[in-house]
């Protein structure tokens, strides 16, 4: 199909590759044309402007930040000025507000607009393999199918308005900071006692630790299912506890302030119930 693929950055330049790949009339447009110009080696057409890389009349922008996103849809020659009937995939991290803005301004524009999150970095959107979170109306989602298969390894629908998608994506990132911080502390705990970090990077792989931990939990917290706790709180607050303990004069931020909130809750009453309470002490 044609598409028109605007933002040409470590994530955008693989995602483009992979559709030229599939065998989609694929134009491109990046601020810096210099990152457009090699597409044209690899069978891809370089619009001169927004206004020529819209007349595809499907467009995925892959874009850096709100600022960026509302540049090439509002200002002058975006996609919002393409005309009805445009398609607007938009797969940029941006705002639940811009993200909800979009969708009114493209339906008033007689367009539509769909919001296309992909979780993974530069590497695994270069292998095609990027989970492809997406929203909006089904019609819509149908006709860009072809262009998740080519960017994903498996396309995720959470809800008929775009927003959704935006939310769920931002709800994966706030995550990642606090599990980076997790494993150095991990990490921390274990180095007091000669366990190099590279090897607790293997074991927590080899256990399955992640994935138990959310197949697990996950269902417990959605539900609040606090009662009858598997493991009592007071209980998780000990091994909290004894962890502190045993990460000597390492620093432990994220744990301690786990610690705290256990101890809160703990105060108010709350030590028989199950663990996974520490993050809804309500």
């Amino acid at each position: 199909m044609d598409v028109a693929f605007i933002g040409l950055g470590q994530m955008g330049s693989g995602m483009a590759d992979n559709l030229v790949a599939a065998g989609h009339q694929v134009t491109v447009w990046n601020r810096d044309r210099t990152k457009a110009e090699p597409f044209a080696e690899r069978g891809a057409t370089v619009a001169a402007d927004l206004a020529a890389a819209a007349r595809a009349g499907t467009v995925v922008t892959m874009l850096a930040n709100d600022a960026a996103v509302e540049a090439v849809s509002f200002g002058d020659g975006g996609l919002l000025a393409a005309g009805p009937g445009l398609l607007h995939i938009s797969c940029s991290t941006a705002s639940v507000d811009l993200t909800a803005s979009l969708a009114e301004a493209h339906v008033a524009a007689g367009q539509r607009f769909v919001s296309a999150q992909v979780l993974g970095r530069p590497d695994v959107a270069a292998a095609g393999k990027l989970s492809v979170i997406a929203a909006g109306a089904a019609d819509d989602l149908d006709v860009a199918q072809p262009l998740f298969n080519a960017i994903g390894a498996a396309t995720h629908r959470v809800g008929g308005r775009p927003v959704m998608a935006a939310a769920a994506k931002l709800a994966f990132n706030a995550g990642i900071p606090a599990i980076m911080q997790m494993l150095t502390e991990q990490f921390r705990i274990v180095a007091a006692h000669g366990i190099a970090a590279d090897r607790m990077a293997a074991l927590l792989l080899e256990v399955n630790y992640g994935n138990r931990l959310i197949g697990s939990y996950g269902p417990i917290i959605a539900e609040k299912r606090t009662e009858p706790a598997g493991l009592p709180l007071r209980l998780g607050r000990k091994d909290v506890g004894l962890a502190l303990a045993a990460a000597g004069d390492a620093e432990l931020p994220l744990t301690e302030l786990i610690a705290r909130r256990m101890d809160a809750i703990i105060a108010a009453g709350g030590g028989e119930r199950d663990w996974s309470a520490v993050g809804q002490p309500d």
